[in-house]
């Protein structure tokens, strides 16, 4: 589908001031974990989605490894169109990334959030209680860690290089000065306003 229209785009003269860009909604787990089907955790299989984008200056083929956030579509698409994306929105532009630009101090953790709903009888998109459906946390994906805070006390700690499945929770391992580390990054992450800010929080 996305070849025909970029066939369709060269055929009218379009190709060389368009971009593509394909995303998806979050992520959905289907057992992993012992849960059923749901997708609101903090795993990578209900956070990650794809990101793929085609256009003028994109390498084909090349994968780029930084973390991306979805608060980085806005200012991505304002800056593909040649407008100065503003500085309170929370997130950054991807142009550099996507042209092949070597930026040294890209945020190295993103922010995830989730509210437990308290959603009504009838709400058509209310999760099934067996779903996993966790309490309201707060947490930061790094490109090799996951770290977890849930409402309730609860910790959880990934090594997501070694341990790709987060299937062993190394949060009691952690000094105490690592978790306080953490904690004060997801914190700044969650009070930062502003690319400039936020970008400095995930770094």
């Amino acid at each position: 589908m996305v070849g025909r229209v970029r066939d369709e785009l060269k055929a009218n003269g379009l190709a060389d001031n368009t971009y593509i860009v394909f995303s998806s909604d979050n992520g959905f787990h289907m057992g992993e974990h012992r849960l059923r089907p749901g997708k609101q955790t903090a795993y990578d299989t209900d956070i990650r989605v794809p990101l793929v984008v085609a256009g003028p200056g994109v390498a084909a083929g090349k994968k780029i490894t930084q973390p991306a956030a979805n608060v980085d579509l806005s200012p991505t698409f304002q800056d593909l169109a040649g407008v100065k994306p503003s500085a309170t929105a929370d997130g950054s532009s991807l142009v550099p990334l996507l042209h092949g630009e070597q930026v040294t101090d890209w945020r190295q953790a993103v922010l995830i959030e989730h509210h437990h709903p308290a959603s009504k009888k009838d709400d058509p998109d209310a999760a099934p209680d067996s779903s996993g459906n966790p309490p309201s946390y707060e947490a930061i994906r790094t490109p090799d860690a996951l770290w977890v805070e849930y409402a309730d006390g609860e910790r959880e700690y990934y090594d997501t290089k070694n341990d790709p499945d987060e299937l062993h929770n190394r949060a009691s391992s952690l000094s105490k000065g690592q978790q306080a580390a953490l904690h004060k990054t997801l914190t700044d992450l969650q009070q930062c306003e502003g690319s400039e800010a936020c970008a400095k929080a995930g770094r």
